[in-house]
């Protein structure tokens, strides 16, 4: 079973399940696990379907959150792929904290497990390319580091985890700016510490984004025979010294993910696995 290595931006887990048990038990609790005796019980958790299961470090803090005495026994690894049917892991405990815990626990497993799947089939799409699959801020509110964190047990990677740790000029901030020069320019002098990322949406921004040596370039919708000449242009800066990543953003989907990696781009942003988000089918089943 492999090791869980969780990134260190992943600081929020006690918060997090702690947000969700209260939104669950508000100031009364669970009503309905009184009606049980407080026996100790034991329970399995189900995956229904094929899946890249992702969210230990979730399920494990709900169950210790409610009763610390609660063993969580799992029989798969954090990142593993499993069949229909297979059984994630057992639980030993009191009744009651069992059923209170249920919904919150898989709630986090089938979100993150959903966000890692997906990633996964984008990733196997683009397999033998050297293209890499990168996440996007468009994630869901108050879960963006444990999806981010889904992204790399899928087999993804992080683009910048919010608006502090990168500076990513975009349209919109090229058009205030007055063109994509006096953009970068701007971003220099602000000598904030972070990657400096960029659009282009023509190959003059991307022969003047290359001018810069700028850490990530982001190609946008661009026809293919554009995006393979901004590929030459930035491998060429690359054995020149530079240092730029080039990334094609912007309507990547399964269909069309496996031809836009053949152009020849280090990676491809997907905005979709994270928000068009399919939760993974699970069960808890008492034994």
């Amino acid at each position: 079973m492999n090791t869980i290595r969780v990134p260190a931006y992943v600081n929020n887990v006690e918060a997090s399940v702690r947000a969700a048990l209260t939104e669950d038990l508000g100031s009364a609790g669970d009503h309905t696990a009184r009606l049980t005796p407080d026996h100790p019980a034991q329970a399995r958790v189900i995956c229904r379907e094929p899946a890249v299961i992702c969210g230990r470090p979730w399920v494990d803090e709900v169950f210790r959150q409610l009763d610390p005495e609660i063993a969580v026994d799992w029989q798969v690894g954090e990142g593993e792929r499993v069949v229909a049917d297979q059984v994630l892991f057992t639980l030993a405990g009191p009744a009651r904290a069992l059923l209170t815990g249920e919904r919150s626990a898989l709630n986090f497993l089938q979100t993150l497990s959903g966000t890692a799947t997906t990633v996964a089939r984008y990733v196997e799409a683009v397999a033998g390319t050297g293209c890499a699959i990168a996440d996007t801020r468009k994630t869901l509110p108050g879960l963006r580091n444990a999806q981010k964190y889904a992204v790399l047990m899928g087999g993804g990677v992080n683009h910048r985890i919010g608006l502090y740790d990168g500076i990513l000029i975009k349209e919109n901030h090229i058009a205030a700016a007055g063109g994509i020069a006096a953009a970068l320019a701007a971003a220099r002098a602000l000598n904030a510490g972070v990657p400096l990322m960029t659009e282009a949406e023509d190959l003059d921004e991307v022969r003047a984004a290359l001018a810069e040596n700028v850490d990530l370039l982001l190609v946008d919708e661009l026809p293919d025979a554009e995006i393979r000449e901004a590929v030459r242009l930035t491998r060429a800066h690359r054995a020149a010294g530079g240092k730029t990543v080039i990334e094609y953003s912007g309507g990547a989907n399964l269909d069309n993910i496996r031809r836009l990696a053949e152009t020849g781009v280090d990676r491809i942003s997907v905005g979709g696995i994270t928000k068009h988000l399919r939760a993974i089918d699970l069960s808890m089943r008492f034994v």
